[in-house]
């Protein structure tokens, strides 16, 4: 340790270069009485911090909290009721948080409720596991792109047998309608119809069917400055997003009429509210909130007293 020693003993060149300064050992009490203390001693240093930045990413909602049959209730509304959809377990559970209701085990009572759920045993989903994979579609705004198809024939009760389905492929907002035909004049004037609604957008995809390629169609395309495209048989993926609506509106319509098939044109318009304000993983949130910037109000708010309605 011989070099340790002589580093010691070496003269500090910087020593008494700084004045010498007298400390100050009177503290003004109006000074200590400034000094506050907020909070637990065994808190972290920096919880004021987190708490601070965490009132910005915490949905401030205030749920009322429910229990017994009145959760039961709002359970069978929103999973069976015409807002519900049938979907599954934690698209029901994520319903009831958007009215503005709760409870402990909302997660495990949703579960249970689906999985004796009849309707939706009789018309499972079956597994997509080996689907081809469907690829993204770069999008500006909302309402830039619409994908467009035809769905049916289906069972005629009051001389509707087709529905024809527009969805927005950034918003997975759904537009669709009754028709009695497939043919080029009921497409250019429900298109009309959704771009008085939404404005002119930047492109429309679909098939290649007659009532989309066509004359007339190509008319309406021109006159709004839209671009007109195509998917091909080799790649179906292009319309992959209202491919995914059809299901998603099929599966409701399908667990919605039961046994009566003929019905389902009553039951569209139903199909579409549970559609909009159904949970959507890839936008995080329901499309009815990303469209208009807040959640959609439900009957079963109004009747089970949710926390906006008792104000």
């Amino acid at each position: 340790n011989l070099a340790a020693d002589h580093l010691s003993r070496l003269e500090n060149p910087y020593e008494n270069v700084l004045d010498p300064k007298e400390i100050n050992e009177k503290f003004p009490l109006e000074t200590l009485s400034m000094v506050t203390f907020r909070g637990d001693f065994n808190a972290s240093w920096f919880a004021d911090f987190a708490n601070y930045h965490a009132r910005n990413f915490i949905v401030k909602v205030i749920r009322r909290c429910v229990h017994g049959k009145e959760a039961l209730d709002i359970l069978e509304a929103c999973h069976n009721g015409p807002t519900g959809g049938h979907h599954g377990a934690n698209l029901t559970a994520k319903k009831i948080f958007d009215a503005g209701l709760f409870w402990p085990t909302i997660y495990k009572d949703a579960y249970e409720f689906v999985k004796n759920c009849d309707s939706c045993q009789q018309q499972g989903k079956i597994s997509q596991r080996d689907e081809m994979p469907q690829n993204s579609i770069q999008t500006c705004e909302i309402f830039d792109v619409w994908g467009i198809d035809f769905m049916g024939p289906f069972p005629s009760l009051r001389g509707n047998k087709y529905i024809l389905v527009a969805v927005d492929y950034l918003s997975k907002w759904v537009e669709a309608k009754a028709l009695p035909t497939n043919d080029a004049r009921v497409v250019c004037k429900f298109l009309k119809s959704l771009f008085a609604r939404f404005g002119s957008p930047r492109a429309i995809i679909s098939d290649r069917g007659t009532h989309f390629c066509n004359d007339q169609f190509s008319k309406v395309m021109l006159k709004y400055g839209v671009t007109y495209r195509l998917s091909t048989a080799y790649h179906p993926q292009t319309s992959g997003q209202v491919e995914v609506s059809n299901h998603g509106l099929k599966r409701i319509l399908e667990r919605a009429i039961g046994e009566n098939r003929a019905s389902w044109s009553d039951k569209l318009d139903d199909a579409l509210w549970a559609f909009r304000t159904a949970y959507k993983t890839p936008i995080g949130c329901t499309p009815y909130k990303l469209v208009y910037g807040k959640a959609c109000h439900l009957p079963i708010e109004l009747e089970h007293k949710a926390y906006w309605a008792l104000k």
